[in-house]
């Protein structure tokens, strides 16, 4: 990576931009908004490198004190201390000024289809998942994104088979990209009589939600079929046909809806999640085509790749792809503690994008 070159490209598309905005007149509304998020993406990048030049600059003016046979002693040590300061003041700006410049996901600001299902373990696994799934709406709540429950199947025991959810806010999908995979819990069930720990398992599913017009589906690949809604243990919720199933044909997957009292708003949520699986299948396959080992981000977003253990008697959370683990394992749960977790899987992820660019 060229940091000069790309640096010297991005001030002079800025001052293209501020020069476009003088002569505005002839450009549409969605342009003007289009070049505005633009220039408020390179600006946070300009930002950052006059800071780091002012520093450079303080840095030059304090060489001459240092340098200077008869300046005084005491404010020499005075220049020399900000003097080290700067510095590492410009070591931090230079690498945040080369994340900033590392190549941006697309989908990082779209809203986030959400699906947390109970894997191995039973009645036990059926409660983590409904614990997951609390813990994505606290998180959701505490950084003021909309959580639009789409259809939860309980368990009998009150856990959750099955949950789907709808997170809308600005930025979504760069937040919870890395929690896609397998969810591994340890603790004691409230019915076990023994002690004894158990190990059971969820998976989350964090999709990019599909634009309308990103996604075609022709109805000869459709099959919808409906049915009865019904509760946990099959108690009848519904007297009518209300719940969808939609099979998409070429790719055999499947998506049903049932929370709904209307058949009309539970094809349009099923057409919605089965357009973002679409659009998530289609983009792990370019994942994949560019970056064939891996090597150059923190998970594949498998769901079948273990990320994580919540361990229960030890109040403690490891997430096994970047050796980390945090001792705040109700935090956590919360959603209070879980930026943490994010924060450095996103920083070990620009980390590796900056090293495969070198």
């Amino acid at each position: 990576m060229n940091l000069e070159n790309n640096i010297e490209k991005i001030f002079s598309r800025k001052k293209e931009i501020e020069n476009l905005f003088v002569n505005s007149t002839n450009l549409k509304p969605t342009e003007l908004a289009e070049l505005s998020k633009e220039l408020s993406d390179i600006k946070s990048i300009t930002d950052l490198v006059n800071k780091k030049n002012a520093f450079v600059t303080e840095i030059l003016d304090l060489s001459e004190i240092l340098n200077d046979k008869n300046a005084d002693s005491e404010l020499k040590e005075i220049a020399t201390n900000e003097f080290n300061s700067l510095k590492q003041n410009i070591s931090e700006l230079e690498k945040e000024i080369q994340f900033a410049l590392l190549p941006k996901d697309k989908d990082d600001t779209r809203n986030v289809i959400l699906e947390v299902r109970a894997g191995t373990g039973g009645d036990e696994a059926g409660l983590f998942a409904s614990d997951l799934f609390a813990m994505y709406e606290k998180l959701s709540i505490k950084n003021k994104w909309k959580f639009e429950v789409m259809e939860v199947a309980e368990s009998n025991v009150g856990g959750y088979k099955e949950a789907q959810a709808n997170i809308i806010g600005n930025g979504v999908f760069g937040r919870l990209k890395f929690e896609s995979g397998v969810h591994r819990v340890q603790r004691v069930p409230s019915t076990e009589t023994s002690g004894r720990i158990h190990t059971s398992a969820a998976t989350v599913a964090v999709l990019p939600e599909a634009e309308d017009l990103e996604i075609f589906i022709e109805e000869k690949d459709l099959r919808v079929d409906v049915f009865r809604s019904s509760g946990p243990g099959g108690q009848s919720v519904n007297t009518t046909d209300s719940a969808v199933r939609i099979t998409h044909i070429p790719s055999g997957i499947v998506v049903s809806q049932q929370d709904e009292k209307s058949q009309h708003k539970n094809k349009a949520k099923a057409m919605k999640i089965l357009q973002s699986r679409l659009y998530e299948a289609e983009r792990q396959k370019q994942q994949e085509e560019r970056s064939l080992n891996r090597k150059d981000q923190v998970g594949s977003g498998d769901r079948s790749e273990r990320i994580r253990t919540y361990n229960f008697p030890q109040g403690r959370v490891t997430d096994h792809r970047i050796n980390l683990t945090l001792h705040k394992l109700e935090k956590i749960l919360t959603g209070e503690g879980l930026d943490e977790l994010i924060d450095a899987l996103t920083v070990q992820d620009r980390l590796l994008k900056l090293t495969s660019n070198d």
